[in-house]
């Protein structure tokens, strides 16, 4: 009996997600970046939009490998994100901030988004779009997460506008750890300090690792405890702690737990 239930558990997870809309949008909008678009079963009511920032190994006119690893691949894998989610893929270079606000605009014209709950997230090249889109619009963004990434912007006094979660592991070879430290010291250094921040400088912890944060729950609770309207826009505390550990247990509660390729 228990192995029934099992099972049928399994099958209306299945059926959940293959009923959610996951649609490959090419060429829509004029010079701008293609991207995927997730549309929860439930869009009656006005949502949250979570845009997806990938790494450099992704980049390409090859849309499909978006899905390798990120927000959309942990809802296919079974992750429940209640909200609209982009995920553009960028040809290759910087993101560019005004480009990835050009989908967003698209969202907000195309469906019921919550303009006052515009969330952020990305790793490697991806932490660095994250860091320069956060620091260009922040009075658009309610909260931020930029992993094992930097920035180029000149001015990174915008972020300290919007809660913002910085991570970074100490043993990162393929992006340097000084990368954070020199956006982290700029917003510190900015006027009134960097009280919305938090920053998380994990020792010993490689650059792929990280990865797995875009599957574990508590990484969007964290983003979806915060809104525009939020007084002071105070950042939430961040009850979960980074670890190797913490990271590889972010698939043991999906139903669809098949290795996702992490590969940066």
């Amino acid at each position: 009996m228990k192995k029934l239930l099992m099972i049928f558990s399994v099958l209306m997870t299945t059926l959940n997600i293959s009923a959610q809309k996951i649609t490959a949008h090419k060429g829509e909008i004029e010079k701008g970046y293609n991207f995927w678009f997730y549309q929860p079963t439930d869009t009656d009511s006005v949502k949250p939009l979570v845009v997806f920032l990938h790494g450099a190994s992704l980049c390409g006119k090859n849309l499909n490998k978006v899905r390798r690893y990120g927000t959309i691949d942990a809802i296919e894998k079974g992750r429940e994100i209640d909200a609209f989610v982009v995920a553009p893929q960028n040809p290759g270079g910087a993101w560019r901030p005004n480009k990835v606000m050009d989908i967003v605009e698209w969202a907000k014209n195309n469906h019921s988004i919550d303009t006052t709950r515009i969330y952020v997230l990305g790793m490697s090249l991806g932490g660095y779009g994250t860091i320069d889109f956060c620091a260009t619009y922040p009075e658009k963004v309610a909260a931020g997460i930029a992993m094992c990434g930097g920035g180029t912007v000149k001015d990174y006094s915008g972020l300290t506008q919007l809660p913002m979660w910085i991570m970074h592991g100490t043993a990162d070879r393929a992006v340097s750890v000084k990368q954070s430290d020199i956006v982290v010291k700029a917003m510190e250094a900015a006027e009134g300090g960097a009280p919305r921040l938090h920053y998380d400088r994990i020792k010993g912890m490689n650059h792929s690792a990280l990865a797995r944060a875009f599957y574990h729950k508590e990484i969007y609770k964290w983003l979806f405890a915060h809104s525009l309207t939020d007084s002071a826009r105070v950042a939430a505390p961040v009850e979960f702690k980074v670890t190797n550990a913490s990271l590889k247990a972010a698939y043991k509660d999906l139903s669809n737990r098949k290795n996702p390729d992490l590969t940066k």
